[in-house]
């Protein structure tokens, strides 16, 4: 491997383009359920579909949340321990205190707050960014071993959620060009 700046290497092999024919693939793995947390898979899956890409998303523990068809309209967004979490007016030059994020009532309005910053942005809900990934042909994967330990059925999930084990998203995820967990 090169040096190509101080403490980074060149990976072999990064920039050779997948094989004629095939189509680059994307593997994620969402491990978190809050709204916060389900905005970087979709949106980075619904993107790469978009560049032909075939994508595959793995959901287990907190992230089987994205897919259950009774939470996914109650994801919240928590101030607690998230230290980047800006003030209510963009305007402020603060951030919000962890203690802040603690009080009863404050997950409710960090979410309130998140929705409406995603709407004044034209960003799509996460229910509509997960229908346009099920239309783009992304393989929603929920981990069956979190949904026996959590007590989720193949009924609590969304359409177009598939229940599958780990074996098959190793699978899938060992033809991927790219790899994330989120």
């Amino acid at each position: 491997m090169q040096a190509v700046a101080p403490g980074v290497t060149e990976v072999p092999g990064a920039d050779v383009e997948p094989a004629a024919g095939r189509r680059r693939r994307l593997a994620m793995v969402a491990s978190k359920g809050t709204l916060d947390m389900a905005y970087p898979p979709l949106i980075l899956a619904t993107t790469a579909a978009a560049m032909g890409w075939e994508v595959g998303i793995f959901f287990t523990f907190y992230g089987l949340d994205i897919l259950h068809r009774r939470r996914l309209s109650r994801l919240k967004v928590s101030p607690v321990g998230n230290p980047a979490m800006p003030p209510p007016l963009r305007g402020l030059p603060l951030k919000v205190p962890d203690i802040l994020g603690a009080l009863p009532g404050m997950p409710s309005v960090a979410t309130a707050i998140m929705k409406r910053w995603m709407r004044q942005s034209n960003m799509p809900a996460v229910e509509e960014l997960l229908e346009m990934a099920r239309e783009s042909g992304v393989k929603l994967f929920a981990c069956a071993t979190t949904m026996g330990v959590m007590g989720i059925r193949q009924e609590d999930l969304i359409d177009g959620a598939e229940c599958a084990g780990a074996t098959t998203f190793l699978d899938f995820a060992s033809g991927a060009d790219v790899t994330l967990f989120i």
